[in-house]
């Protein structure tokens, strides 16, 4: 029988609910148990897709093309799992689906409401996941605090979800922040107390209270937490700020955790096996050396837009047990050339992400032609492969004027063009080319050495794709083809061999890379730019 385990958070937002999931997730699994986890989001938008990603970060794309909030890339990071649309549920998606069986008369013309018809909709997601993945843990973590308007059907559900599989077969695990007053130099536990009493409000009693602090939580104030939030004094747990995200699951296990979980759930203790997740974390936190990667893009001022991509790259350099310093350069800031080179200067390797819209695009355009053109170990995702195909067609191929359609829908040369299928699309959400498509990768190619395979599958995001009449052009140039869909239609990656590592892919690779599987492209760009600087 699946157990079930609600994460909720309070106090502020933004406490690390997901990292706290993932990492019980990853303790669970190191004890052989099996595990699922979604994300409950309140927020009425259908899907984060068409939201800037300055609202919400990334979109995380699964392998049956569902557009999910990031922490789903934490969950299957640290899972080391892949998981489906059945693992992101939104209130509009909720809402979207009681309407329409409201507007076909699935109701029989009773009156809808919050309870039963959302409510119930909101459990019949959790039993879907349960019975596509049957693992022995179904984490649900709650999007937002406690005391939101838009969470409140969410809170409900889980409350008569519990009283409805029993005692010992579903538990609440309350995060919150312990703030630090340096005046004092004491850790103040009444937001917490209050918080546990709005979560009380609504019905539900947490078992378990994990706690983001930034100073270790002293015994007093454990047992106060405890006292006044009806909680055991080990079920206190402390989630200190780490210099990693990948240490936390060994700093709560530490902790025993995942046995505490195991004890309130009614499940016999499993021994750990953690042996390779202490070596990543100690080649982590014990670098041998440096290197400095450059991303550039045009939402650099938010990490969180690119937070796979630094991800990706970062497992990478742990194989090398390198740190990877990470240099943002908005892209708006190369349009001069000048300044680009001089951005540019000092690093050993520059990765540029996937995107919208015309903004900074001919800065991509020109740190591309730099890297090119100075051997600096390159990748481009997505609109970066779409940039590197327009710079070599225009600087390399001759043809002048090259664009994508996106940009100029009059390009004398559109190298780039919206794909056939999207030609009749109306409509933002959902209509891109989502989710996991196959490739095939050309034999003797630097796709094919990373890989080591010939048939890869990949996850898309886009519309737009390179142009198949300008193929043999930039072929004859000198640009390879080196990855295509199995038809021959849709070219999946380019590169110039005769460069140490030039390799550009229309699909998004960060959101497969483990932290200890890391991704075959990211770890071509690392193994370049480490093998430069060495020699």
């Amino acid at each position: 029988m699946t157990k079930y385990i609600f994460i909720t958070g309070g106090v502020v937002s933004s406490l690390g609910k997901g990292i706290v999931g993932a990492s019980l997730g990853k303790l669970l699994r190191s004890k052989g148990f099996t595990v699922a986890i979604q994300k409950f989001d309140p927020y009425i938008n259908v899907d984060p897709g068409t939201m800037s990603p300055f609202q919400h970060g990334e979109v995380f794309v699964t392998d049956d093309g569902a557009e999910t909030d990031l922490d789903l890339g934490h969950y299957e990071r640290f899972i080391d799992a892949n998981f489906s649309q059945l693992s992101s549920v939104t209130s509009g998606s909720v809402y979207q689906t009681v309407i329409n069986k409201e507007r076909r008369g699935d109701y029989l013309g009773g009156t809808v409401q919050v309870i039963p018809h959302i409510t119930n909709e909101i459990k019949s997601r959790i039993a879907k996941a349960q019975k596509q993945f049957k693992p022995d843990f179904q984490i649900i973590e709650i999007g937002g605090t406690i005391g939101d308007i838009e969470g409140l059907p969410f809170i409900e559900s889980i409350r008569q979800f519990k009283a409805e599989v029993g005692i010992g077969n579903a538990i609440n695990i309350h995060c919150t922040l312990l703030p630090y007053l340096p005046t004092s130099g004491e850790l103040k536990t009444k937001p917490s107390q209050h918080s546990v009493n709005v979560l009380r409000s609504h019905g539900l009693n947490p078992e378990i209270l994990v706690c983001r602090t930034a100073k270790p939580i002293p015994k007093t104030e454990k047992e106060k937490l405890a006292l006044f939030c009806s909680v055991a004094k080990e079920a206190v747990i402390e989630c200190r700020d780490m210099k990693s995200i990948y240490e936390v699951p060994l700093a709560l296990e530490e902790q025993n955790f995942a046995n505490v979980v195991l004890k309130l759930l009614q499940t016999p203790e499993r021994a750990s096996n953690l042996d390779s997740w202490k070596d990543l974390v100690n080649r982590i936190t014990h670098p041998e050396k440096t290197i400095k990667i450059a991303i550039a893009g045009k939402y650099t001022k938010l990490s969180d837009a690119y937070i796979s991509v630094v991800e990706s790259i970062k497992h990478a350099g742990y194989e090398h047990s390198a740190k990877t310093e990470i240099k943002w350069i908005n892209s708006e800031d190369c349009v001069d050339v000048a300044q680009c080179k001089e951005l540019l200067k000092d690093v050993d390797g520059v990765v540029i992400p996937g995107g919208f819209g015309i903004r900074g695009v001919e800065g991509k355009l020109n740190v591309i032609r730099y890297a090119r053109e100075n051997n600096l170990p390159f990748l481009g995702i997505c609109l970066g492969m779409q940039c590197a195909v327009t710079e070599f067609a225009r600087n390399v191929a001759g043809l002048k004027g090259a664009n994508s359609t996106e940009f100029d829908e009059h390009s004398p040369h559109p190298v780039v063009d919206l794909m056939l299928d999207q030609k009749n699309v109306k409509g933002y959400g959902g209509t891109m080319r989502l989710g996991a498509y196959d490739c095939q990768v050309k034999k003797g190619s630097k796709a094919h050495e990373a890989y080591g395979s010939t048939k890869i599958s990949e996850r898309h995001r886009h519309r737009y794709e390179v142009n198949t009449e300008y193929i043999e052009q930039l072929k004859k140039a000198g640009l390879v083809f080196s990855g295509m869909s199995p038809d021959g239609m849709l070219s999946e990656i380019v590169e110039i061999p005769q460069l140490d590592w030039f390799v550009a892919c229309q699909f998004h690779p960060e959101f497969k890379s483990r932290p200890e599987k890391p991704h075959p492209l990211f770890r071509g760009l690392i193994t370049a730019a480490i093998k430069q600087k060495e020699s």
